[in-house]
Order: structure tokens, then C-alpha cells, then sequence
């Protein structure tokens, strides 16, 4: 495979070219320092605040997708092959101010300014989407970026008054000379700068990968730097080498057999969005309260599992499932399932050089119910507190098998076997045949308290959960037991 020793992106519809790169570079740094586009803000320095939201133009099915990150946790070597849109660039190609923001200076969305760059390029990408939102898709589009000053009312009307129509800016009208450009850019070449003691690389393949990784099996893998990013920034590691997976192409595909999808390591969370959420809608609403629309559009569902955290939130999900995951190296692949994979606290079972390639995940056959449950002290863009999942087999009202798994409750999500085993033959119909296996969860978990809850929270909301699944399955209305966030309609006849 040929290697290619620089990266390349579009700026301003102009490619540039790099050959000078550090490993750790970030892509604010890069507009802020390099560039001196210092419209971009540099806020809370770990993918929360927006402040430093950019857009990245990439192609999707022959057509220029706009989608927005945080550039404080974005490497700079993961834009090649992107188009990258500050919120400088705005007024450049307009020749005067975007739509957008001209709706936030018609709804007065501006008042101390710091946050409002994010917020417009949050709204940039929500613009040149198809459709127009209504305000709870522009509520989950600006939900990763915080304003502290001047309210998020006139904001949201800003983004319903300039996202009404098709867009119409400069981006829309060039949309076919970016895509041309962006098939230039796309060589298909290993990318790999610097030697064999610091470098950032980025493989094509997954075969390229694998033979890198076995060479260099102390080199970070970033996928989508939503965790990796704040090693950098947070806890000021230093990383040497640096394989980014993204642009492996064959590490970015979805595959859908019939009875299950494989997910492959480079796809991200957005990308997947609609694969899980057609298994169930509960998936769906996990993924829209997964971080923000800036990390799901970076980060990946392999990520959230190499990651190995106990408070990853698909995990537990996944585990109920059944998933399995694919573990590639020089020397071959295996699979196991993904409970198995998870060893202690910040173990996996992982060898040398080898890497997470794809997690498959099982379809629910029509005699299974599946519920699964996050709780975190903010609904939007936090970290679980505790997450519950929940798949039932049901022979009539008969509980034939149970799986059952939490993150945050262990060193490891892990399922809780003594539930499930205490569930079998238990009758929806019920409820005081549910007791046993409630109690259970107390000699499954030991949790410990944190910052984000006390250990007897999270036991007892443990508790809380798997009651609350289970007269959900029996049959109650879902607005009985949920009192925000998804709509009532999402398991309507689905016990």
C-alpha cells in the first residue's frame, strides 16, 4: 500500500496540505494558532461546553454531509480527507452574515458572544440538513452547547426561523465542487507522519492497521478522540504515536444479516443511529442522550467498548442483546461475546496488537421485549449515574429466559446473574413473582459511591429500573413510568 507522509483538507475551498504534524495536535489549536481564525472559543477544553464548534464537510452517498464537533478534543490529523468550516469562514464566503446568523441577531440569541460561534455552527450543520426541525430537534442540536447569559428561547428561535427552508448559502450552491475536491482528496493511501518514535498514522484498511498496530503495539488507537482527546487536553499525557482508525474504510461499514448488524470500528454513533434504533426504540433514545450531536457524530459505539469504562452507556445494552466482538491483529481474528471481553476495571480481554474491529449485535426475535434505562443528573450531554438494560423471552405472560446488565454498578458492566436466574418462570401477570429477583440484585452488585451517586442510590434505583421494565413489558402505558424524555407512543404494543 502506498503511504502518503502528509494529510489533507479543504479550507475555504482551497486544499491544504500538511507534512509537519504533531501527534497531539488539536484542530482549535490549528485555527486558533496556526490559522490566528480565532472566531473558533476555547472553553471548557473537553468536548462539553461547544464553544469550539466547527463543521466538517464530508461525503456521504456522493453528497456533502455537514456535521459538527468539538475542535478542542478533534486531532488535527483526523481532517484529512474533510472539509473543515469555522465559524470565521462564515462571513468570508457569505460576503456579510450567514442565515443563521442573521436569525440570531433578528431573536436577540446573542448577548456576552463567548458561546455564540458554537452555537451558530452547531446551527450551520442543522441548516444544511434535510427537512425542517421542529424545536425538539433543535433543542438536541444545540444541547452541547451551553450558554450562560442569555437563554436558550431566543436561540431556538433563531434555529427554527433560519432552518424553515432548503439551504441556500454559498456551502449549498458549491456543493458540487466541494464533493468533486472531496473525491480528489480521497487516495486511498496509508497516511503516516513523522518516524518510528512519534507519528500519527492513519490506515486505510483494516489489514494496514493491523500490521502497524502489530509493529508499533504501544501507539494509542483513536477512533473518534471523544475520550482519547481528553487524555490530551485533561490529563496532559503525552502520545507519542497515534493510529486513528477513521479512515479505514472497511472498518466503516455497516452489515446487516437478517437476524443481526455488524457495526464496524470507524462508524460512529450517528451512523449507527438507525441500525440500533430499528432493533428497538429504546436504543434510539440511549444514543440521543449519548453526549451531544457534536460527540455522536465523532465518537464510535466500538470506542465506547474498547474503552472498557463501567459507565459506558452501550455496553450494558449491547450485553443483553447477546453481542459479540471481533478482536483483528496480524494474526488473524476471534470473537467472543462482549461480556467476555470486559475483565476487570480498565482490563479487557485484549492482546498485544490487536484492536476492536466490529461488535455485532443480535435483532430481538418477535417473542423478546428489550427496555434499557439511563440515569444521569442533567437528561442531555452527562455521564450515567447508573444505566439499566433488560431483555426478556416470553413464552405468553412466562418469562422463559432473562438477561439483565447495568454499567455503573461494578468495576465492569456486567449482568446480574441472580436476577436472571431468579426471573425464569416468572409470570408477567404477576408482580409479586417479580420479588425474588428484585432482592437479587442486592447479592449481584456491591456498587460504591461517587460524585455522580451514593452506592444506596444506585442500589435502589437498580431496583427501581428492573420494576420499572417489568410492568412496562407486563403491559403499562410507557407516560406511567417515564415521566420525560421519550414519547408514549415508542412501545405501544410491544409487550
Amino acid at each position: 500500500m502506498a503511504i502518503r507522509r502528509s494529510i489533507r483538507f479543504l479550507r475555504r475551498g482551497k486544499v491544504v496540505q500538511l507534512t509537519d504534524l504533531p501527534p497531539m495536535a488539536t484542530l482549535l489549536d490549528y485555527l486558533r494558532l496556526e490559522e490566528r481564525a480565532c472566531g473558533t472559543k476555547e472553553g471548557c477544553g473537553e468536548g462539553d461546553c461547544g464553544a469550539c464548534t466547527v463543521a466538517l464537510g464530508s461525503l456521504r452517498d456522493g453528497r456533502v454531509v455537514y456535521e459538527p464537533v468539538n475542535s478542542c478534543i478533534q486531532l488535527l490529523g483526523m481532517m484529512d480527507g474533510k472539509e473543515v468550516v469555522a465559524v470565521d469562514d462564515l462571513h468570508v464566503r457569505e460576503g456579510g452574515l450567514h442565515p443563521v446568523q442573521r436569525a440570531m441577531v433578528a431573536t436577540h440569541g446573542s448577548q456576552c458572544g463567548f458561546c455564540t460561534p458554537g452555537f451558530v455552527m452547531s446551527l450551520f450543520a442543522l441548516y444544511h440538513a434535510e427537512g425542517a426541525p421542529d424545536r425538539a430537534q433543535v433543542n438536541d442540536a444545540i444541547a452541547g452547547n451551553l450558554c450562560r447569559c442569555t437563554g436558550y428561547r431566543p436561540i431556538v428561535e433563531a434555529g427554527l426561523k433560519a432552518c424553515a427552508g432548503k439551504a441556500g448559502d454559498s456551502y449549498a450552491t458549491s456543493a458540487a465542487r466541494t464533493a468533486k475536491s472531496l473525491r480528489k482528496l480521497a487516495d486511498g493511501k496509508d497516511v503516516f507522519i513523522g518516524n518510528d518514535k512519534s507519528f500519527f498514522a492513519a490506515p486505510a484498511s483494516a489489514e494496514s492497521l493491523a500490521k502497524l498496530y502489530a509493529a508499533h503495539p504501544d501507539a494509542v488507537l483513536v477512533a473518534g478522540a471523544t475520550d482519547v482527546g481528553l487524555w490530551i487536553t485533561k490529563q496532559l499525557r503525552s502520545l507519542p504515536k497515534i493510529i486513528h482508525l477513521g479512515r479505514a474504510a472497511d472498518l466503516a461499514q455497516i452489515t446487516d444479516h437478517g437476524d443481526s448488524i455488524t457495526i464496524g470500528a470507524a462508524v460512529t454513533y450517528e451512523a449507527a443511529a438507525e441500525s440500533l434504533t430499528a432493533i428497538d426504540a429504546d436504543l434510539g433514545e440511549l444514543l440521543r442522550r449519548l453526549g451531544s450531536k457534536q460527540v455522536r457524530t465523532a465518537g464510535t459505539v466500538c470506542g465506547n467498548i474498547a474503552n472498557g469504562s463501567p459507565i459506558g452507556d452501550t455496553p450494558p445494552a449491547l450485553i443483553v442483546l447477546g453481542a459479540t466482538v471481533e478482536l483483528r491483529s496480524a494474526g488473524g481474528a476471534r470473537t467472543l461475546p462482549l461480556e467476555k471481553f470486559f475483565i476487570a476495571y480498565g482490563k479487557q480481554d485484549r492482546q498485544p496488537g490487536e484492536f476492536v474491529a466490529s461488535v455485532t449485535v443480535p435483532k430481538l426475535r418477535p417473542n423478546q421485549a428489550f427496555r434499557a434505562f439511563k440515569i444521569s443528573k442533567r437528561f442531555d450531554q452527562d455521564i450515567s449515574a447508573l444505566l439499566g438494560a433488560f431483555c426478556l423471552t416470553l413464552d405468553g405472560s412466562r418469562i422463559a429466559d432473562a438477561r439483565i446488565a447495568f454499567g455503573g454498578m461494578a468495576p465492569t458492566p456486567k449482568r446480574a446473574l441472580l436476577a436472571e436466574a431468579a426471573l425464569k418462570g416468572a409470570d408477567l401477570t404477576s408482580p409479586s413473582g417479580w420479588d425474588a429477583a428484585i432482592a437479587a440484585l442486592d447479592q449481584d452488585f456491591k456498587p460504591i459511591g461517587d460524585h455522580r451517586a451514593s452506592a444506596a442510590y444506585r442500589q435502589a434505583t437498580a431496583r427501581a429500573l428492573l420494576t420499572k421494565a417489568l410492568h412496562e413489558i407486563a403491559g403499562a402505558p410507557s407516560h406511567s413510568t417515564r415521566i420525560t424524555g421519550q414519547r408514549e407512543v415508542l412501545h405501544a404494543g410491544a409487550a
